[in-house]
């Protein structure tokens, strides 16, 4: 295997001042962005389906279970951008603390996690225009054979992802603005409408699954230990919390912006933590709305939000919310392909890709390879696929990265105690353990069919670098350009 293959600090800040990404975004830049990304499909679907399927009123319990172990994960971010600010984020960390295997296996986590994320949502963005303006379901929407809504959509975005990051700040920015203006909405009327019969119980009391439920379909930590399968109750509510985690895993996005913002040492940290508090503090408030508007298992699971209103005779802001989620969604896939184009720009540059994915555009100063081949990829499985039942594989991977950064966190003040850090974890190396478990436990409450899938791409990965990635690295003796 040779000697170990670990990128050296001050290389890596050494090439921060490259140039080949230009410094244009201010602190307000990476929260629009972060929440740009963090607030979609969590807030105007993922709500009301694990209230319904998992969790019942105690979702809202969910969402707070899933804010904390986002917060922690977090701060371990928040440390490693402002003091390694770079383009690859996770991926960089592993390769600077932890070696080129890890690096590699967080990067294809990254890139499964944006490039499917971006596919669901673009086809939940479809259905949505198509509700909202009456198009044709033979092209629009879930059941369209070829969802040219969702195909059209990746095309005109990673035109701006391409253009410039300051253009892709601006579209984001504006798009925020409006879905934030909804969310406050839903919860200025909504709050008129909740009542208290529906939030009790506020925790349901645990019962079997449907008939016909697998044990594919059970959690991972009920099947190793051979528990009987059940929703709602506790297990219920930290089976949600998995899921809904889906929700918060764009802030992590933030940290790839590390050489295109202006003053990474301190915009990074306000960017990740200031998107990542508003967006709780909304989902927490949405998820108490909804489930106190109806009861839990009234809801519709394909516009919950949306539903609810119309229940109650406030037919307008259905309207208002449908327009919110086509908005909020675009910013959601606005933001997953300019985070691809990232890593992909790092991974490149490393040489674990092909070289030319690791340049950036002489005019624009994008990496406009990585981004337009990112984006090609996310069409064909958008246009094609119903992967809405993959959404868990985003979770999974996000939680995965996450472990990793924590982990970097100690290995890094150990290896480099000189490394000067604007901020740093508080009472590290505990909390940064603390945030390892947390992501793993949550990991194992996802059913077992979601880690199935997760090893095989893991496998699929893993050959993809002995076979290619590990010949053509920066540290390969051997290497070809």
């Amino acid at each position: 295997m040779g000697e170990r293959r670990t990128l050296n600090v001050d290389e890596v800040l050494e090439r921060q001042d490259s140039g080949e990404l230009k410094r244009r975004l201010r602190g307000r830049d990476l929260v629009g962005f972060g929440v740009g990304i963090i607030i979609g499909t969590g807030i105007f679907t993922l709500a009301g389906v694990e209230a319904k399927t998992h969790a019942g009123p105690a979702v809202t319990l969910s969402f707070v279970l899933g804010a904390v172990v986002a917060g922690l994960a977090a701060l371990c971010y928040a440390e490693l951008a402002s003091s390694v600010p770079t383009a690859g984020s996770a991926y960089t960390y592993a390769f600077a603390t932890l070696g080129e295997v890890f690096a590699w296996i967080i990067g294809w986590d990254l890139l499964l996690e944006f490039a499917l994320g971006a596919a669901v949502v673009s086809r939940g963005w479809s259905g949505y225009l198509a509700n909202l303006l009456g198009l044709s379901p033979e092209w629009f929407g879930e059941d369209a054979k070829v969802n040219i809504g969702a195909v059209l959509i990746i095309a005109v975005l990673t035109v701006v992802a391409v253009l410039g990051i300051k253009e892709s700040a601006w579209l984001t920015n504006l798009l925020v603005c409006v879905k934030v203006a909804v969310c406050v909405l839903v919860l200025g009327v909504g709050l008129f409408y909740v009542k208290g019969a529906n939030l009790t119980p506020f925790i349901p009391p645990a019962k079997a699954p449907e008939a016909g439920t697998t044990v594919l379909e059970q959690p991972a930590v009920q099947a190793v230990l051979g528990l009987e399968q059940s929703v709602y109750g506790i297990a219920g509510m930290i089976t949600a919390a998995a899921v809904v985690f889906f929700a918060y895993t764009g802030f992590e996005a933030l940290a790839n912006l590390g050489e295109e913002t202006l003053n990474p040492r301190k915009d990074l940290r306000v960017g990740i933590l200031g998107a990542l508090g508003v967006c709780a503090l909304l989902y927490i408030g949405v998820s108490i709305v909804l489930t106190g508007m109806i009861p839990f298992t009234d809801i519709d699971t394909g516009a919950p939000l949306a539903d609810a209103f119309d229940r109650v005779g406030q037919h307008w802001v259905g309207a208002l919310i449908s327009l919110g989620a086509v908005t909020g969604l675009t910013s959601v896939m606005m933001v997953e392909l300019v985070t691809i184009g990232r890593i992909g720009f790092a991974m490149g540059r490393d040489g674990l890709l092909p070289k030319a994915l690791g340049t950036a555009h002489p005019r624009w100063d994008t990496p406009h390879r990585m981004t337009v081949g990112g984006a090609a990829l996310i069409a064909v499985l958008a246009a094609f696929i119903p992967i809405s039942e993959l959404a868990d594989m985003v979770s999974i991977g996000a939680l995965s990265a996450m472990i990793i950064v924590a982990v970097a966190v100690p290995v890094l003040r150990r290896r480099r105690p000189d490394l000067d850090r604007p901020f740093k974890v508080p009472f590290s190396p505990a909390v940064p353990v603390v945030a390892a478990l947390a992501c793993l436990y949550l990991m194992l409450n996802l059913n077992v069919l979601t880690w199935i899938r997760f090893a095989a791409w893991l496998v699929i990965g893993l050959v993809i670098y002995f076979a290619y990635g590990r010949r053509h690295s920066r540290f390969s003796p051997n290497r070809t350009e």
